[in-house]
């Protein structure tokens, strides 16, 4: 089969497109023929970083057809249609940027009829990601205000569709060529990211948010707990480390950081399951509920360029490769 893989750290171009043997499923797994997988800035981290496991295909969550069971696997069957994240966690025998790969049924779930292949790998990781934090860490309930950084993104545009499917009022950030999309997908208001009385917007708009997502700590923390309202809140969903200000107010507000990870999950107790989220996801989607929009696709040849177009490029909602 064919895949797209690094042998070392680095760049966009350090990505081949090599043939290479086909998984075989072990043990509490399915293999799975793939028809579309994700692109998420984790895997461009992972391709840039010292990975101590290259050569690695690249790639982190998948929609396709199980084509053949391992041992001890109960609730697939090949031609069932699937979906599954957590490749980034080490839990694949492969990445998904290949035209097959072994997945564990616990990071796994079937994909309606109703629900696109391309939809499914769009949905994936992300939505695991803002299920996660609006409802594990946050425990958002209907009538609650939910504040989203970068509501165009893979993460952002499915947190606000997923607050908005959860009776939870969505304001997010993004440039202005996107505000109609966002209010579309659920937003109650959209804010340009880059005007200058961004605080003042967000809490008029919010009420002091009851949860505030972000992405960018490093930049956007300080503004994080001026946004919360008091007892809310603050769920850093990605970002490299932060330096919490001396003169930080969370305490007299009441709020509560929560440092999400999405590394090993499904696999230590108190983490909880994948599959479950994404067989809510899945429902969601198939009764219309949540929108998954992909901006672009690459042929699986090309997914070094697809990587580039993550980092580098603005887009709205997912980019995907397609074996």
């Amino acid at each position: 089969m064919y895949a797209v893989r690094y042998h070392e750290a680095g760049g966009p171009e350090v990505l081949q497109y090599e043939s290479i043997d086909r998984p075989e499923p072990g043990h509490g797994e399915v293999l799975v023929e793939i028809e579309a997988a994700a692109v998420n800035p984790v895997d461009a981290k992972l391709r840039a970083g010292s990975d101590p496991g290259a050569p690695k295909t690249t790639g982190s969550d998948l929609a396709g057809v199980v084509v053949e069971v391992g041992e001890e696997v109960a609730g697939f069957e090949p031609g069932d249609r699937v979906f599954a994240t957590g490749l980034h966690t080490g839990r694949f025998t492969g990445g998904s940027f290949a035209e097959f790969a072994a997945v564990p049924t616990d990071l796994l779930a079937l994909l309606p009829e109703a629900v696109g292949f391309e939809a499914g790998a769009g949905v994936a990781l992300v939505g695991v990601t803002a299920w996660r934090a609006l409802v594990d860490h946050a425990g958002v309930t209907p009538g609650e205000s939910a504040f989203v950084h970068g509501g165009n993104g893979g993460v952002g545009h499915v947190a606000v569709g997923l607050a908005d499917a959860m009776g939870v009022s969505a304001v997010c950030t993004a440039r202005p060529e996107y505000h109609d999309a966002l209010e579309g997908l659920g937003a109650e208001r959209v804010i340009d990211y880059g005007r200058e009385d961004l605080l003042e917007a967000a809490r008029e708009a919010t009420g002091g948010a009851d949860v505030v997502l972000d992405h960018m700590p490093d930049e956007y923390i300080e503004a994080d707990v001026e946004i919360a309202g008091i007892g809310g809140d603050v769920v850093i969903i990605a970002g490299e480390e932060t330096t919490f200000p001396t003169t930080f107010p969370a305490r007299s507000k009441e709020l509560d950081i929560h440092m999400m990870s999405m590394s090993n999950l499904s696999r230590h107790p108190g983490m909880p399951d994948i599959a479950p989220i994404l067989e809510a996801l899945a429902e969601l989607v198939a009764d219309d509920r949540l929108e998954v929009v992909i901006d672009r696709t690459y042929p699986l040849e090309d997914g070094a360029e697809a990587h580039r177009a993550v980092m580098e490029e603005s887009v709205l909602g997912k980019v995907l490769v397609v074996p």
